[in-house]
This record gives structure tokens, sequence and C-alpha cells, in this order.
């Protein structure tokens, strides 16, 4: 398999010193998808950006797992609320438009 686009979990690991477990707990909770190729684990490079912030919120605020869970599930509401408010705000606009 290609691993042209996977990240070695365990550079990343030693890159923000964080424990291996602590990605094992984010899998657990479907939070990050964890590809094992000849008993080596890896992380797809689209993940990172959303991995940093896990990270960052366990670190610097000290959130577990089930915290960050819970705060990735608020923001996904949020950005559906979001999307749902431009699109009421587009069909507002051609209403008034029209008259």
């Amino acid at each position: 398999m290609d691993t042209h686009n996977l990240i070695l979990i365990e550079k990343l690991c030693s890159h923000y010193e964080i424990e291996l477990s602590f990605f094992d707990e984010l899998e657990t909770m479907g939070l990050i998808e964890i590809k094992t190729i000849k008993k080596v684990q890896f992380i797809h490079q689209d993940s990172i950006s959303d991995l940093e912030k896990m990270i960052r919120l366990h670190h610097e605020l000290a959130i577990n797992a089930e915290g960050i869970d819970v705060v990735f599930n608020l923001l996904k509401k949020v950005d559906k609320l979001e999307e749902e408010l431009n699109s009421v705000r587009n069909r507002l606009q051609l209403f008034e438009n029209d008259y």
C-alpha cells in the first residue's frame, strides 16, 4: 500500500510529545482513523489539522478524549447551523429582491 499521504504515528508522538494511548483513545471515540500497515500505525495527512486541534485541547486545557469528542460534536453542530443560516439568508435575499 502507498504510504505517501500517511504520517507515522510514532513521529507524531515524538513531535507533539504525546503518548500513543492518546491516539488509541481518539480512534476508539471515532475522532481519527488509524491505518495499520505491517503492524505500523499511520494517520492520513488530511487529518492533521483536526488532530492538532485535539492535541491543543488535550495539552492546553487538559481535556480528555471524551471531552474532545463533545467539543468536536458541538463544532460540527455550529458549522451546520451556520450553513443553514446562510441558506436562509440567501432565500430571504431572493424574496426581498422580488419585492
